[in-house]
């Protein structure tokens, strides 16, 4: 019988439960007694938070990261982004991949307006005294490396926080950073 799990993945962790290199690193173990065999499906980078969907099978894992599955994310960015942003946003914008450029795909985006209450990061984002921040979601199917945090930065905002808030129809719901939750399904 499988198992899965959602989980408010915090800063400053990886999305994976071995690291072989030297340095010590925060691990997904750490935050919760997982049945052997667990893996995480797709990955935050140690710098971003938010939903992560962990399971005993493999089959899911891979439906999961299809194209076909919406991934959302809020981004905290570099001063109040503007509504010609975020039309780039949605037309696609050309980043850097791989050593040469990519065209994102079209997605959905669009200004948050109110503060999402995610909690205090591990990490102090800034001091206001660098100017004002503001929010907006991103909806992608393509999860090419830092994606989002090149996106943003692309139109001129750069991201200082990214919380996933959604892959499919799965929520992040009201989980705190580090909370796991055990579900029948996704």
């Amino acid at each position: 019988m499988h198992q899965h799990f959602i989980l408010f993945k915090p800063y400053g962790y990886l999305s994976q439960f071995i690291y072989e290199l030297k340095r010590k690193k925060k691990l997904l173990g750490e935050l919760h007694d997982f049945p052997e065999g667990t893996m995480a499906i797709g990955r935050l980078d140690e710098d971003s938070e938010g939903l992560l969907l962990l399971t005993t099978d493999g089959k899911v894992s891979e439906q999961i990261r299809s194209k076909k599955v919406d991934k959302e994310y809020y981004v905290q960015v570099d001063g109040v982004i503007t509504p010609e942003a975020i039309e780039q946003l949605q037309n696609g914008v050309e980043i850097g991949f791989d050593g040469g450029k990519y065209k994102t795909k079209p997605c959905s985006a669009f200004i948050v307006t109110e503060i999402p209450d995610f909690g205090p990061r591990a990490k102090k984002i800034r001091d206001e005294r660098h100017g004002p921040t503001s929010w907006a979601s991103i909806t992608v199917n393509e999860g090419k490396f830092r994606q989002v945090r090149k996106m943003t930065a692309a139109v001129g905002f750069p991201t200082l926080r990214l919380v996933r808030v959604r892959i499919g129809n799965v929520y992040l719901q009201d989980l705190k950073a580090g909370e796991v939750r055990e579900v029948d399904h996704f």
